[in-house]
């Protein structure tokens, strides 16, 4: 049995987009939207831990070393690298870091200004390619960066990938049997161009499966 020394985070998962990268977080304060909240309340803020763990060697990394008030969201790997979310509380700031495996540096890849959303709800890194997003509760989605876009969806809706102009996105029903599709918008205009019934499933190695 391989010994992983992890210095208490025990709940890993698969990083979305590789097959040879576990991740796991602690969460001191909770999430993103949770922190934010803490925030504006005056609380002070502790800081959150993420781990990267490499398979099959089992090399343990902790790409950020996050200070008070630093709060990290889910990684995605995208391009050959792992791509990390970081908001900066007291700074009102967000940064989108990568972090390089041959050379084990992190590097800062962009930094925006908090106020470009709302709050932190359901604020994400999607991939590929790769997109600062974010999703409240009003039938509505935004891409936040590399540029800005906003859109609204239907009922139940919800955003999978983008394939240059063309937007993946899954809907489930209970009418009154549970059912899903596949609709594609126009990344543009927000026009649906095409619904189909069926599910799409990522693969680790990027390939996009239609389950119908």
């Amino acid at each position: 049995m391989k010994r992983i020394v992890t210095n208490g985070i025990t709940d890993l998962r698969l990083l979305f987009g590789s097959n040879e990268w576990y991740w796991g977080m602690d969460y001191t304060g909770g999430d993103l939207y949770e922190a934010g909240e803490l925030y504006r309340d005056g609380h002070p803020l502790q800081c959150t831990r993420c781990i990267l763990i490499h398979y099959p060697d089992g090399t343990v990394y902790e790409p950020v070393r996050t200070r008070p008030g630093q709060y990290l969201g889910s990684p995605v790997y995208c391009d050959g690298k792992v791509a990390l979310l970081m908001v900066d509380f007291p700074k009102e700031e967000i940064h989108i870091l990568t972090f390089d495996e041959v050379t084990g540096q992190t590097n800062p890849l962009t930094v925006v200004p908090l106020s470009i959303a709302d709050d932190c709800y359901n604020l994400m890194l999607k991939a590929s390619p790769l997109l600062l997003t974010r999703s409240p509760q009003d039938n509505r989605f935004y891409v936040l960066w590399p540029e800005h876009r906003e859109f609204v969806l239907e009922d139940r809706e919800s955003f999978v990938f983008l394939d240059r102009d063309r937007m993946h996105m899954e809907k489930w029903y209970e009418d009154p049997d549970y059912r899903e599709e596949v609709l594609v918008r126009d990344f543009k205009t927000g026009k649906v161009l095409e619904r189909m019934p069926g599910t799409i499933c990522s693969m680790p190695d990027g390939q996009k499966w239609l389950l119908v």
